[in-house]
């Protein structure tokens, strides 16, 4: 069953600062009438097996009547191709010195993840950070509409903001060089747009609340200036963070390539921010069975967790991928059928909005199935004690979400541990008293008290990744009190 939502589009005009700007937007900005797509859809698994059974026979072989080169690209990238925006090697000592001559913008550290967003295509078409007409149409539709009048979803607005002083310097300019936190040159910015943050549209709009406490609002917006930049982005080179991890950071070309290498016929996606425990495990393992089942041959797992910013209060990185290597290492899940890499965007916390883009961040990775759960991207209500979104929403939002018909939604069945079994198994609600949900805040509390969770909750390596780390933390807070106290 799907809603057909015939959509009607007038004439507009959008000014720019420069004349050429129209020109590279891929976006178009005076479009007459069209009906579109129908744009919402529920979740059907059955008719992708007739697809992919007619995609491997139509396959061709590349090496000859000897072999079959299987392609995993069964997904294609939002507008066709990948974006690729960091400059060839053979390119970039001329644009270095053309950098050096523009007015410069400096860049956070969260500024600087979201140019590395851009430049490997997860926000694929988008060649930037977005001009005023693409964040119009990303802060109040969720998606951007192209030139032919298609709809690609785009939920989240990724822009860079400027204060008054930096507005002023660049000027009449048409281009700006980028320098990260470091003063080191970036990229450049051109055909560039300023425009006004009104910042409490932006908040209220994407996390519907304005709420104090919203961990992206107070560390990025408020202290941000009051005007948005926007322009076609050029990246000088790869973004390394040279922190031990930059082995995992796959970019979506490299993820394709992987996937073709692996032969895969499916790729389904698992996108976390919390350590892997056994009913993440189950999930995924699942998801695996019902491919199979499907007629799928090969399907390849892409355990994807987040590794741009996070709360406070959120397991580091490094350890999070620490405790991914020992699920992998104790066998919880198949290193021949999965792939952990990181997911290099910064995180909102902005529920059944930001599930969007976690999804199509994975389109353009190559992944056909998404796994979708319980309150995903969600948290709780920073001033009340509630959940700050229906943990419902965001699968079901998914469903229906416009641009993202070409992705298959996989909402998961609750997994908690049975008592009785002793084990972490799919909640069977004739028998719910014999289970016990473990919440990542519970998780947490064993781990920082040293209680150890029950039998079967998660892998033993991983879990003691998990100890060390709290207990690390309790012994820098001991150093630190004695600290005070000495000062005293």
């Amino acid at each position: 069953m799907s809603l057909a939502i015939r959509l009607h589009v007038t004439s507009t005009t959008i000014f720019h600062y420069c004349n050429n700007t129209s020109k590279k937007n891929p976006f178009s900005h005076n479009c007459t009438k069209f009906k579109a797509n129908p744009i919402y859809h529920f979740d059907k698994l059955s008719h992708l097996v007739f697809s992919h059974r007619k995609k491997m026979s139509s396959l061709t072989s590349s090496r000859g009547s000897c072999g079959l080169t299987v392609k995993s690209s069964l997904i294609e990238p939002d507008g066709g191709s990948l974006v690729d925006l960091v400059v060839p090697e053979n390119q970039r000592v001329a644009k270095i010195a053309e950098a050096e001559t523009m007015a410069k913008v400096k860049l956070t550290k969260i500024d600087l993840e979201w140019v590395h967003v851009i430049s490997e295509g997860w926000a694929s078409p988008l060649r930037g950070f977005m001009r005023e007409d693409e964040y119009l149409q990303s802060l109040h539709f969720n998606s951007l509409r192209m030139k032919d009048g298609s709809i690609v979803n785009m939920s989240l607005p990724i822009v860079l903001a400027i204060d008054d002083e930096d507005k002023e310097k660049i000027g009449a300019s048409c281009d700006v060089a980028l320098v990260g936190p470091n003063d080191d040159l970036v990229g450049i910015l051109r055909s560039i747009e300023i425009y006004k943050h009104n910042k409490e549209e932006r908040i209220a709009r994407t996390w519907g609340t304005t709420a104090p406490g919203l961990p992206y609002v107070e560390e990025v917006i408020t202290p941000a200036g009051n005007w948005l930049i926007g322009g076609d982005l050029e990246v000088i080179k790869p973004i390394k963070y040279n922190d031990g991890l930059d082995h995992y950071r796959l970019s979506p070309k490299q993820l394709r390539d992987e996937f073709d290498r692996r032969e895969a016929d499916a790729v389904f996606a698992f996108q976390l921010r919390n350590p892997v425990h056994n009913g993440h495990a189950l999930l995924m393992n699942d998801t695996r069975r019902r491919l199979l089942e499907m007629g799928y041959k090969n399907p390849i797992l892409l355990l994807h967790p987040l590794g741009g910013f996070t709360k406070a209060d959120d397991v580091p990185l490094d350890v999070r991928m620490e405790q991914h290597s020992k699920v992998l290492e104790d066998g919880v899940l198949d290193p021949e059928t999965t792939i952990v890499a990181i997911f290099p965007s910064p995180m909102h916390y902005a529920g059944p909005t930001e599930v969007q883009w976690h999804a199509k961040a994975r389109i353009n990775a190559g992944a056909n199935f998404y796994i979708v759960g319980r309150d995903p991207a969600g948290m709780s209500h920073p001033t009340e004690k509630r959940d700050l979104y229906d943990p419902d929403h965001g699968k079901k939002v998914l469903s229906m979400a416009p641009g993202l018909e070409k992705l298959n939604i996989l909402p998961f069945r609750v997994a908690a541990y049975d008592t009785v079994d002793k084990k972490m198994a799919f909640f069977d609600p004739s028998r719910a008293k014999e289970f016990l949900f473990i919440s990542g805040t519970k998780m947490r509390t064993y781990a920082r008290t040293g209680e150890n969770p029950p039998d079967g909750f998660m892998c033993p390596g991983g879990w003691e990744v998990l100890v060390k780390y709290y207990e690390s933390l309790q012994a820098e807070d001991g150093v630190q009190n004695s600290a005070v106290l000495s000062a005293r």
